[in-house]
C-alpha cells in the first residue's frame, strides 16, 4: 500500500512537473529571465562587447570576419547546439556546419568563457560577428585568444580550400556578391594547348606568386592582368578555370551590365578579396556597345587606377573576341600584361582533341583529317569536342565526322583562319617568350627601324610593291 501511494506521488509530481514546463515554455519565462539576468549583468559593466563587421568603412570585405566564421563553424559547440545550417563540401562524403543567422555559441579559451553571435540584417553590408566577454577575462586573453582564432581558421581553411565563384548582383539587391563552389574540372593538363605555351604560362603565374618583396621594391600594385583572345569555343573559359585550379584562387566573375555606373563598378572592385582572379568577358562586346552607364574611362580606372590598388595578390583576366578594333588605350602597358591568343583548332590541337576524347593517338583517318585541314578549313575546339563526345564510342565514325564537318564548313573555317595562325600562340615581344609589356619598347624600336630601312630601299626597286611609308612605320611604332 506504501509502495503503490509512493508510485502516485512521483507520477503526480512528474504531472506537475511538466505542465509547469509547458507553461514556462508557452509564457517564455525563463526566456525572460534569462536576459533579465544578461541586463543585469550589462548595467553592473561585467561583460564588454566587441563587434567584427563584414565590411569596412570602404565597402572591402573584412578579413578578420571570415577568419572568425572559419574557426567557430569548427566549434564543437556548434555541433552542440540546438540548431545549425548543414553543407556538403566538394567531396560529398564531407559535411560542414555552418552558423545560423543570429545564432549565438560559446567558446572558452585558458578558463574564460565567451560568446559569439553571429549577427545578420537583410542585407550583408550591416552583418558583423559580436564577441562577449567578461572585462575581468578580457585583459588577460584578449590578444592570445584572437591569436589562438587566427591559427586555427588557418589550419581549417587550409585543409578545406575550396575556390568559389562569387558573382555579382543588381546594385538594388541584398548582397552584391553571391558565391558558389567553384567547381569546373578543367586544369592546365586538360586544356588542348601547346605544351610549350602551357608551361610558360604555369612559369609566369609561379613566379607571380612569388614576387611579393620584388612588386613592393619597384612600388607596384602587387597584380597581374592577361588578356584571352579568340573566337568564340576555343577555350578561353575552360583556361580561366584551369588557372584559378592551378593558383588556387577563387573566381570573382564581374557582369559590367549590372553595374549601374563607374562608381558601382569600383565598388565591386574593393568588395573582392586578396588571392582571387578577377574576370571580365566579352570586354570588347561592352567596349562597342553600349548596354550600361558605367563607360570606358570607369572599365579603365577600374583596371589600373587607384582603386585596383586597395588589395594585393590579384590576376585579372578579361576576354574578347577580337582585339584589333579595341581603343589602343585598353591595352597600353599596366593595364594588360600578357596576351594569349586562342585560334580555331588545328591538326596538332585536333591530334591533342582525338587523344584527350577518344583515346586515339594514331589513326589511318589522320592523313585525311590533316589535308582537310591544309585547305584553310577550320572548326573551334568545342565543335570538335561536341562531335568526339557524341561519337566517343566510335573513333573511325567520330573522326568521319569531323571531316564532313570541316569540309561543310570549309568556306567558313578560310575565313576565319586569315585571322589568326592554326596553333594556340602568345603574342611574341621577343622570339622565345610570352608577349610582355616589361619587354614591348625594345620590340617596337625594332619595327621602327625596320620601317625606316624598307622606306629607304623603296625607290630603289621600282618593280617591288612599295614598302611602308613614314605613317606606316609611326603606326608599327605604336
Amino acid at each position: 500500500m506504501i509502495w503503490a501511494s509512493s508510485i502516485s506521488s512521483i507520477l503526480f509530481a512528474l504531472v506537475i512537473f511538466l505542465l509547469v514546463a509547458r507553461f514556462l515554455r508557452r509564457t517564455s519565462v525563463l526566456y525572460i529571465l534569462r536576459q533579465s539576468w544578461i541586463s543585469f549583468e550589462n548595467r553592473l559593466h561585467v561583460y564588454q562587447s566587441f563587434k567584427i563587421p563584414l565590411y569596412n568603412e570602404h565597402f572591402q570585405e573584412n578579413q578578420l570576419y571570415r577568419q572568425i566564421l572559419s574557426y567557430l563553424n569548427s566549434l564543437p559547440s556548434v555541433e552542440d547546439s540546438d540548431y545549425t545550417n548543414l553543407f556538403s563540401g566538394s567531396n560529398p562524403s564531407e559535411i560542414f556546419l555552418h552558423l545560423d543567422a543570429n545564432q549565438t555559441v560559446h567558446d572558452s579559451f585558458l578558463g574564460a568563457k565567451v560568446s559569439w553571435t553571429n549577427r545578420k540584417s537583410e542585407g550583408d553590408a550591416n552583418s558583423a560577428m559580436v564577441l562577449r566577454i567578461k572585462k575581468k577575462d578580457k585583459r588577460r586573453i584578449f590578444r592570445p585568444y584572437f591569436q589562438h582564432i587566427l591559427t586555427v581558421a588557418d589550419e581549417v581553411e587550409k585543409r578545406r580550400k575550396d575556390v568559389k565563384l562569387h558573382m555579382n548582383s543588381d546594385r538594388d539587391a541584398n548582397s552584391r556578391w553571391r558565391s558558389v563552389p567553384f567547381t569546373h574540372p578543367a586544369s592546365f593538363d586538360s586544356i588542348a594547348m601547346d605544351a610549350e605555351l602551357k608551361n610558360k604560362v604555369k612559369s609566369d603565374l609561379e613566379q607571380f606568386m612569388k614576387s611579393k618583396q620584388y612588386y613592393h621594391r619597384l612600388g607596384r600594385v602587387w597584380k597581374r592582368s592577361y588578356l584571352l583572345y579568340g573566337a568564340s569555343g576555343t577555350g578561353k573559359s575552360s583556361f580561366i578555370a584551369a588557372m584559378a585550379k592551378f593558383l588556387c584562387y577563387d573566381v570573382y566573375d564581374i557582369d559590367i551590365s549590372k553595374a549601374s555606373n563607374d562608381s558601382d563598378l569600383k565598388t565591386l572592385l574593393l568588395q573582392t578579396t586578396s588571392r582571387s582572379v578577377i574576370v571580365i568577358e566579352d570586354l570588347d562586346r561592352f567596349l562597342t556597345g553600349k548596354s550600361t552607364d558605367a563607360n570606358l574611362p570607369g572599365v579603365l580606372s577600374f583596371m589600373d587606377g587607384i582603386v585596383s590598388c586597395c588589395g594585393e595578390e590579384r590576376v585579372m583576366v578579361f576576354t574578347m573576341n577580337v582585339k584589333d578594333e579595341i581603343d589602343p588605350t585598353v591595352m597600353r602597358p599596366g593595364r594588360i600584361d600578357v596576351h594569349i591568343h586562342f585560334p580555331l583548332c588545328d591538326f596538332s590541337t585536333f591530334k591533342i582533341l582525338a587523344s584527350s576524347y577518344l583515346g586515339v593517338k594514331e589513326h589511318k583517318l589522320f592523313p585525311q583529317v590533316e589535308e582537310v585541314f591544309q585547305t584553310g578549313a577550320r572548326l573551334s575546339p568545342a565543335e570538335i569536342g561536341e562531335i568526339m563526345i557524341s561519337n566517343r564510342s566510335s573513333p573511325s565514325r567520330a573522326l568521319k565526322t569531323v571531316i564532313t564537318a570541316l569540309q561543310s564548313d570549309g568556306r567558313r573555317g578560310r575565313k576565319l583562319s586569315e585571322s589568326g595562325s592554326g596553333r594556340n600562340s602568345v603574342d611574341l615581344g621577343e622570339p622565345d617568350g610570352l608577349y610582355c609589356r616589361e619587354s614591348v619598347h625594345t620590340v617596337r624600336e625594332f619595327r621602327k627601324l625596320y620601317g625606316l630601312l624598307r622606306f629607304g630601299s623603296r625607290r630603289k626597286e621600282e618593280n617591288l610593291p612599295s614598302g611602308p611609308t613614314e605613317k606606316d612605320a609611326s603606326q608599327a611604332e605604336a
